[in-house]
């Protein structure tokens, strides 16, 4: 009997996304907004699966035009659109958007973050180093560079960047691409919010393009409730209701 219980209970937890044990030991702060920012090679509609989710459980949303230029630029247009929040906002970000909000997060207006198979540096972190203890994702061979921007090419972003998602909605994100400094990678951030503030963090179990036991080890080190997803690395697309959750979590809103 006891080993059916234990085998029950490993079955139900495969048949779920996992939540790890890194859970907050406080309630969440209830927020008023939500302000996200998406990674590289991309723009803010690849959030357009989620936001209607947290819409329509009474949430502000606004999606940054990350302009993909630098550390310091990207910063600041959070920074802008953070300031036009009234009161207590989540801070949430997509793969390399995760270095912005780890800076911008000491504002006092924010009550958490939620980093979405994102990047999540310490302060003067060489992330590129920390980066090479982990295997390098295949998306890497189809990065394309010129004139200091890079992109990448259809084969990579199709099959690695967005495997997961319909080939429909993979080649309309392909169309929207946005260009992305090879400088911003390197790029070092002087705060990691992620110390002084409540995180949680949504890795992607299929992610070719950053590493899931990286996105675990992150995960880990600044004790984010955590949730594990079957997705690769857009999983804000392929998997909305699931990152709109833990969104949800995080802005003191419960699951929808």
């Amino acid at each position: 009997m006891k080993v059916w219980r234990t085998l029950l209970v490993a079955a139900s937890l495969l048949a779920a996304p996992i939540t790890l044990a890194y859970a907050q030991s406080t309630a969440p702060v209830k927020a008023k907004n939500v302000v996200l920012v998406h990674g590289a090679w991309a723009d803010g509609s690849s959030w357009s699966e989620v936001i209607p989710i947290l819409q329509a459980a009474g949430l502000h949303v606004t999606a940054v035009q990350n302009p993909l230029t630098s550390l310091s630029e990207s910063v600041e247009a959070t920074e802008r659109a953070l300031a036009e929040q009234d009161g207590p906002t989540v801070l949430v970000a997509h793969s390399w958007g995760g270095t912005v909000i780890s800076q911008v997060g000491t504002d006092p207006k924010v009550t958490g973050l939620v980093y979405i198979a994102a990047r999540a540096p310490d302060s003067n972190e060489d992330f590129v180093a920390l980066s090479k203890q982990f295997p390098t994702g295949p998306v890497r061979a189809g990065i394309v560079e010129r004139d200091g921007f890079t992109k990448l090419s259809g084969d990579a972003f199709l099959k690695y960047f967005a495997n997961g998602v319909t080939p429909e909605k993979a080649k309309e994100l392909y169309a929207v691409q946005w260009p992305t400094a090879a400088s911003i990678f390197a790029g070092r951030t002087t705060d990691a919010a992620w110390h002084a503030k409540p995180s949680w963090y949504a890795v992607s179990k299929n992610d070719d393009t950053i590493n899931p036991d990286l996105q675990r080890f992150l995960a880990k080190r600044m004790h984010a409730t955590t949730v594990e997803l079957d997705a690769g690395h857009l999983s804000l697309v392929s998997r909305p209701k699931e990152v709109a959750n833990l969104i949800l979590q995080a802005a003191g809103y419960g699951q929808s």
